[in-house]
């Protein structure tokens, strides 16, 4: 029996709930992401900078209404990176 290694980058909480969100809406902006996970906006800033540090995500920063606005995308990598973090977890539910 084989057990696959866990991506330490998805193995945080935060840091995977942030890609499995982005997977399904494709971008989405940071207060979102904040409402969604009930994250602080200091732990979540480190957490994607994190994600975005390994290219599993791409962050672009520009204007709304005078206000500043941070979208969020998950990127080609990411999303392997999300398929390969699932099938290795599913090897430790049927040993």
């Amino acid at each position: 029996m084989e057990f696959k290694d866990l991506d330490p980058i998805l193995h945080s909480q935060l840091r995977l709930a942030v890609v499995s969100l982005l997977i399904s809406v494709k971008e989405a902006e940071f207060t979102f992401i904040k409402e969604k996970t009930n994250a602080t906006a200091g732990n979540l800033s480190v957490q994607l900078n994190k994600l975005r540090e390994v290219e599993y995500i791409e962050i672009s920063k520009q204007f709304k209404d005078n206000y500043p606005q941070t979208l969020c995308k998950i990127t080609p990598k990411g999303i392997d990176a999300f398929e390969k973090y699932v099938n290795a977890l599913q090897s430790y539910m049927r040993p």
